[in-house]
């Protein structure tokens, strides 16, 4: 049901009974009634008597404070990275994603959001802090379903490739600064293009989606 929020399959204000629910996925309500309680500790869901249950809004203001989180995970881990030995083996496989030529690149609005996780992820990783990681993951689920908006524009997917080549280059010549720099710049960039998100836009979303 979470993956369903990310695909935008259920859109914030969606209501839903736990009836509904355990019919679609032919289950008992049991354990509806459990995945359901948990994603509301999660922060995705709420419950209201006799309402039943509703997507959360989305929370801006929530959704600021998580990219600060993530300016600062991702700017350590820059730093603790420009300190390893094999800097070299520890971007080969983020480099094997990214430092492609344009007719190699991902075009998908999913496909590229996956991949954006997987690199800022692959970044927390190679810098290998294991509680850093386990935060940063954190802040990327809860995130998932905005950042997927960022992708879809075609620009704004083209502006990534270069943008996540440029602080690959800056790293691999331990470039720390110039490297933080332009990750904040990226991720600021990002939280701007979040705050233009809409309903309608989830919704469009949702069908492109579904027509892909």
């Amino acid at each position: 049901m979470k993956q369903e929020i990310f695909d935008y399959q259920l859109l914030p204000h969606d209501r839903f009974s736990e009836t509904e629910l355990a019919a679609r996925y032919q289950v008992s309500r049991t354990p509806v009634r459990d995945a359901l309680y948990r994603l509301e500790r999660e922060g995705y869901l709420e419950v209201g008597f006799r309402r039943g249950w509703t997507v959360k809004p989305l929370d801006f203001d929530q959704i600021d404070e998580l990219y600060d989180l993530r300016v600062v995970l991702e700017s350590v881990a820059i730093e603790r990275l420009c300190g390893l030995p094999d800097l070299a083996g520890a971007l080969a496989d983020l480099n094997r994603v990214w430092m492609v030529p344009p007719e190699r690149r991902e075009h998908g609005m999913k496909q590229v959001a996956d991949l954006d996780e997987a690199f800022h992820c692959g970044l927390l990783a190679a810098a290998g802090n294991r509680e850093m990681m386990r935060v940063h993951a954190e802040v990327c689920d809860r995130i998932r379903i905005v950042r997927r908006l960022d992708f879809y524009k075609s620009a704004r997917i083209e502006e990534t490739y270069n943008e996540h080549a440029r602080i690959l280059t800056a790293l691999a010549a331990r470039k720390r600064d110039e490297a933080q720099m332009m990750l904040r710049s990226h991720i600021e960039q990002s939280k701007i293009e979040v705050r233009k998100i809409s309903l309608s836009m989830l919704a469009e979303a949702r069908h492109s989606l579904r027509q892909a």
